[in-house]
């Protein structure tokens, strides 16, 4: 497995300037991939990031940043067609960033509830399907994998769990299209981590590790070892990455719900969770 850290343990926005300071220093680290946010679409220049991040050996991923006009399944059909030119755009970006993966809550934005009956989600169900087969239709050809995230009751009334995420993925039914897990949104929502993980399989293209308060992995109370023989149950071999966040971020500032120093310091956090994960994978 690949170990990887999210560019927002450090920074928000990811700028040019960011990723020439941030590919060497998480490179010796001992870090095997960044993890690169998109929260707006000129934030950075994707060829010259490819070339920084090759330069320093490092793979690297694509994050979605889902805010409120960036919405798969929103009432308004103005949003709608907003959050899927973001996606094409986010696409695109791993294209040409080297990137083998779109992850993200890709269907709603991070921060909207709303109560439905059984008919309303299964209608919601229906128009996600529909996109996300679009999306996925056009990330294939590319050689792109978007990778669908459940998240927390607090951050969305969508997708919470492994069992709600499962038939999404299945009904789009391409190759295009998996699941990523996050242990912060699992050890909320899941009665059983290394249950969902198993009952995910193969579908799980994309792992993050995330501590129950977003801090260093290892310094909490997510049940790591049952997640470490559950991943290594179904086979996986994709990335793990750490992600947590600065107190910067503004996109998703108040889903993410950063208030208070997590650690001494994210160098820290980064370096410790990643001697923690190396030590847990092997």
């Amino acid at each position: 497995m690949k170990i990887g850290a999210s560019a927002w343990i450090w920074t928000s926005p990811l700028t040019d300037g960011e990723v020439e300071r941030l590919a060497p220093h998480a490179a010796g680290m001992g870090f095997d991939l960044l993890e690169l946010p998109v929260e707006s679409p000129d934030d950075f220049d994707y060829a010259q990031a490819a070339r920084i991040l090759d330069k320093a050996g490092l793979d690297r991923t694509i994050c979605a940043a889902m805010g409120p006009d960036r919405d798969l399944i929103h009432p308004d059909a103005a949003i709608r067609q907003n959050g899927l030119a973001y996606v094409r755009h986010c696409i695109d970006a791993a294209a040409r960033v080297g990137a083998a993966n779109v992850i993200g809550p890709i269907y709603s934005a991070v921060g909207r509830t709303w109560q439905s009956t059984a008919a309303e989600r299964e209608r919601d169900t229906e128009m996600l399907v529909r996109q996300l087969s679009t999306l996925a239709a056009y990330a294939q050809p590319k050689g792109v994998t978007l990778c669908i995230e459940p998240l927390n009751r607090f951050e969305t009334s969508f997708l919470n769990t492994v069992e709600q995420a499962i038939p999404v993925i299945d009904r789009v039914g391409s190759p295009a299209c998996g699941l990523l897990l996050d242990t912060f949104h699992m050890n909320i929502e899941e009665r059983s981590l290394g249950g969902a993980i198993r009952a995910a399989g193969d579908r799980v293209r994309h792992f993050h590790a995330s501590e129950n308060d977003r801090g260093t992995p290892g310094a909490g109370h997510v049940p790591w070892r049952e997640a470490a023989d559950a991943l290594k149950s179904i086979g996986y071999s994709g990335p793990v990455v750490i992600e947590t966040f600065t107190d910067k971020v503004k996109t998703i500032a108040k889903a993410a719900a950063i208030w208070r120093p997590l650690a001494e310091s994210q160098d820290g956090l980064a370096r410790e969770g990643l001697a923690f994960l190396r030590a847990l994978l092997g």
